[in-house]
């Protein structure tokens, strides 16, 4: 009984470390983990095709999982009604104890790579504005009519200096651009 148990010990284990390297390949962009070196160390008696299957299965797996970041009661739910499926798409317990494992220890971190992939770049790191008015002119001069707005903006990438972008805007700009703020906030307010 104890050697069945320490066989399948293994086989989570190694089906931990499969989904350690297809996360490091997804989620943290390493080129160096490649199939041939996942299946060399780790699967080397499958043969390629069922290696392949193997590990498309517990990649798209991976997926569902990190995409709707699974708490451990969505992740027992799933595995369950996984193991429940007939022929090859039905995760087995070996499968589904090496997922419930990586994805318990993993998560934060495959969280923060989807984050970072979701983020725009370069992002706005800072906004600063004022209004400038025109003090009474002289003979002649032909100075603004109205009030001038100056926008800064700072914008960076992740561990990059900023860059500063300075817009003015006259009365009518402003309005224009009020105005087209007003549009994508009832647009976004509808699709609510």
């Amino acid at each position: 009984m104890a050697e069945v148990e320490v066989e399948a010990e293994a086989e989570v284990k190694r089906l931990g470390a499969l989904l350690s390297g297809v996360s490091r390949r997804l989620y943290h962009h390493d080129a160096g983990i490649t199939e041939e070196l996942l299946r060399g160390e780790l699967f080397p008696e499958l043969p390629s095709e069922q290696f392949a299957a193997l590990r498309d299965k517990m990649e798209a797996l991976l997926r569902s999982i990190a995409v709707a970041d699974m708490d451990p009661a969505q992740l027992e739910a799933f595995l369950t009604a996984q193991g429940r499926k007939q022929g090859v798409a039905a995760v087995s317990a070996h499968q589904a104890a090496a997922l419930s494992r990586f994805w318990r220890s993993q998560r934060g971190r495959v969280r923060e790579s989807l984050l970072a992939r979701s983020r725009w770049e370069p992002g706005l790191r800072g906004l600063s504005w004022r209004v400038d008015l025109q003090a009474a002119a002289g003979r002649g001069d032909a100075g603004p009519a109205g009030p001038l707005a100056l926008v800064e903006l700072e914008l960076g990438r992740a561990e990059q200096d900023s860059e500063f972008i300075c817009l003015e805007f006259d009365e009518a700009a402003m309005n224009q651009v009020l105005n087209k703020m007003a549009d994508i906030q009832r647009t976004i307010a509808q699709r609510s």
